[in-house]
């Protein structure tokens, strides 16, 4: 039996697609990327926003069209589009056997195994039917990590700290998807971070939906600094990146742990979303511009070479030419070195898809573009200031064999987030090699450098 797997949307969800596909490995089914010869295809989808939630739809079609051009003989549909809309997808696509929750993937050998004896699945929660003893499967053990197949180079790996968000800021979904905020169990998150080191991984990337909340609600204090503390401690561990912090839990004792342990990148990743107090407030942000300038500059004394990106919304409900020309004031004043603008996306059962003053959606384009050009121009002078500097770098793949030149990261960029750097005259090299460049070139989203 072959099983091809799609993960759709952030690197939280391919955690998720990554343990099912160890949990499945475990049953001796054979793991394959090409769909034509897959008899069981997942798809772990993405519900967050109308354009994550079109690409979730036409995969689950897509896809299905293997079970008459190909060998598929089950459609199984997981993540946060088959837990928000569970019930739709169930009855307008029959041609899916099973929808499976968030809550409830580590079920999926069970899942499968029912399919196989053809009953349809529906499973969103622990009720839904009784749950099998699947020997050999250990992941929910309280200190035991979770069985994981990954599917990034082998230099690198995510590592999940905490499930939902208990924010509940005003335009988004997730909480009405993944639930309220559940830190994972410290012990098991470090068997697992040992793991992933033994395996082979250089650099780990903390992830959570708010990864600075770690530990509030399991021990009654934040842990994300000791968490820090306790992997920079792990043995053949080069670069620990953490992803998603928040600014209102980004306390002095983190921003110590960041300046002080070499492991740890100093690179900050701290969503903002605006700069008018009146949207944030509107859109139930628990920080306010003033706050949040503090803790910019705060971060940039104690940690001269930091470099912060951050992503913004532009076309929340009722947001003015005033509110706009505060945001575009505000990235211009800053100067961050990595941005994303995002359009507003009106979500049903959100408390923003009921406010009145929707933004036409015109006018969200305009100001994406102007707010998305100004970035630009930002991180064009940044890169260029960044010219003759040496930096270290992970090798990620050649873009060209023949003219040795490699694509590559340094603290300053994440994963398929950030730019390249695009390293000249490097011949010889693999991915997960880590060497010293120099930069000659700083263009908007990369830079080209030369090998020292």
């Amino acid at each position: 039996m072959k099983l091809g797997l799609i993960s759709l949307g952030c690197p939280k969800n391919l955690v998720d697609s990554e343990v099912m596909l160890g949990i499945i490995e475990k049953y001796h089914i054979e793991i394959t990327n090409d769909p034509e010869a897959a008899e069981i295809i997942i798809v772990n989808t993405c519900g967050f926003i109308e354009s994550a939630k079109q690409e979730s739809i036409d995969t689950i079609l897509s896809m299905s069209a293997y079970k008459t051009e190909g060998c598929c003989r089950y459609l199984i549909v997981t993540g946060c589009l088959a837990q928000r809309y569970a019930q739709e997808l169930f009855h307008d696509m029959p041609e899916v056997d099973a929808i499976v929750g968030t809550n409830v993937y580590k079920d999926i050998a069970q899942v499968i195994e029912r399919v196989m004896q053809g009953q349809r699945v529906l499973h969103l929660s622990e009720t839904d039917f009784e749950i099998i003893d699947l020997e050999g499967l250990q992941g929910n053990e309280r200190n035991l990590p979770d069985p994981r197949k990954l599917t990034t180079p082998s230099y690198m790996a995510y590592l999940k700290i905490a499930e939902g968000c208990d924010n509940f800021c005003s335009f988004c979904a997730i909480p009405l998807i993944r639930g309220r905020y559940t830190s994972k169990p410290y012990e098991q998150i470090m068997a697992e971070a040992r793991e992933l080191v033994e395996r082979g991984v250089k650099e780990l990337i903390v992830i959570a939906q708010d990864t600075t909340r770690y530990g509030q609600d399991l021990y009654g204090k934040l842990r994300l600094a000791e968490l820090l503390h306790d992997l920079n401690a792990l043995p053949g561990l080069k670069w620990i990146r953490v992803l998603y912090s928040y600014p209102n839990t980004f306390t002095d004792e983190l921003i110590e742990a960041y300046a002080t342990l070499p492991k740890v990148c100093h690179y900050v990743d701290l969503p903002l979303q605006h700069a008018s107090d009146r949207l944030l407030h509107a859109m139930r942000r628990r920080d306010k511009l003033s706050e949040t300038k503090k803790l910019l500059k705060k971060l940039r004394e104690r940690i001269p070479d930091i470099v912060i990106r951050t992503t913004f919304i532009v076309g929340f409900p009722g947001e003015t030419e005033e509110d706009f020309a505060i945001l575009k004031e505000f990235v211009t004043e800053q100067k961050f070195e990595n941005a994303g603008v995002f359009q507003y996306s009106q979500e049903e059962n959100t408390v923003a898809a009921t406010l009145p003053e929707q933004i036409p959606e015109e006018t969200k384009q305009e100001r994406y573009d102007e707010l998305m050009a100004i970035q630009a121009g930002v991180s064009e002078d940044v890169h260029r200031s960044m010219e003759d500097r040496e930096l270290e770098v992970v090798v990620e793949d050649y873009e060209s064999e023949e003219d040795n030149l490699v694509a590559a990261r340094s603290y300053r960029e994440a994963p398929d987030i950030d730019g390249s750097i695009f390293v000249e005259n490097a011949p010889g090299l693999n991915p997960g090699d880590f060497i010293r460049v120099r930069i000659e070139q700083g263009f908007a989203y990369e830079v080209v450098a030369t090998r020292v």
